[in-house]
């Protein structure tokens, strides 16, 4: 019994914005109203289902198309950054630096914190080719090629490179705030 129970204790822990307390949402409809005062019926759409994830490598502007631009541009232009750490951010902000982002749509973790990072991004004018975003399922696995070697455990996971050597990681939720913790990544790297 001892054994069952420190076995369903280390799955919980690592299993990090897993998919499991949402499976049982339902899509859900709602009422929108028209232009015109018409009333419709429209569907919400339920992240958890897999026919809505997006897996392996993708570019940003994905997100910006139905169906997840209705998380991603609400988080996107919700999120209120720190302006003077971001003007500290773009100094440290080279040509040597990319990033990947290992994220889940069915995670509202990566919904929740991959928009605010995409608006920190944004602010810096850091180009977004030279971010790599990578689309796992909900065991964190994706079609990436040497994917294992990313050794992911929780997502979203936004991993910063100086001169393609990792220089830090954000897992799951940043320490401090997305923007302050970039920073702090790449101060220690100079």
């Amino acid at each position: 019994m001892k054994k069952l129970f420190l076995v369903l204790a280390i799955a919980f822990l690592f299993t990090g914005c897993s998919p499991s307390k949402h499976a049982k949402e339902k899509p859900a409809a709602g009422k929108e109203t028209t232009s015109q005062g018409a009333t419709q019926v429209s569907k919400q759409v339920n992240f958890s289902d897999p026919v809505t994830w997006i897996l392996g490598s993708f570019r940003v502007e994905r997100l910006y198309r139905q169906p997840y631009s209705e998380w991603f541009l609400k988080g996107f232009d919700e999120y209120a950054y720190n302006p003077q750490v971001t003007d500290k951010l773009k100094t440290l902000m080279d040509a040597g630096i990319t990033m990947k982002i290992v994220m889940g749509t069915w995670c509202p973790d990566s919904r929740r914190e991959v928009p605010r990072f995409m608006r920190i991004i944004d602010a810096t004018g850091f180009p977004t080719d030279r971010i790599e975003m990578i689309g796992v399922d909900n065991s964190k696995v994706a079609p990436v090629k040497d994917y294992e070697q990313l050794a992911i455990k929780r997502v979203p996971t936004f991993i910063v490179y100086k001169n393609n050597v990792e220089a830090g990681r954000i897992i799951e939720n940043p320490v401090t705030s997305l923007e302050q913790d970039m920073v702090n990544i790449l101060s220690r790297n100079d």
